[in-house]
């Protein structure tokens, strides 16, 4: 199976391209402070995965899924910043927090088939 195949992948693969659109909207003067952080955040949930998928044991594996997890929540954090700053309004932040949980649980749920 390719890593492209797994559900979790296609899931924060979507949210990083959402994260990357939104940030386009975001003061200029963010560019290189939020914007910069969270875009490498959400890009980095699927490239662990798939790096994870590449390292051909399931422990490394298990690994990666973890250190997606910590940049989930590194990506949920900046939500929350980016619409406390005004840079998103409600309606985006609450879209993009039921990604980020979504990608959350799937992670959660596929580390446990790793076990």
């Amino acid at each position: 199976m390719n890593y492209k195949d797994l559900r979790i992948w296609q899931s924060s693969f979507n949210l990083s391209i959402e994260i990357l659109k939104i940030t386009k909207k975001f003061p200029k003067d963010e560019r290189f402070n939020l914007v910069s952080q969270l875009n490498r955040a959400a890009i980095s949930i699927p490239s662990n995965i798939a790096e994870g998928h590449g390292r051909g044991s399931q422990r490394d594996f298990h690994r990666f899924c973890s250190i997606a997890k910590g940049s989930a929540n590194e990506v949920e954090t900046q939500v929350l910043i980016a619409n406390q700053m005004g840079y998103i309004n409600a309606a985006e932040s609450t879209h993009l927090i039921h990604q980020i949980e979504s990608v959350l649980r799937q992670l959660i749920a596929f580390q446990k088939t790793l076990k």
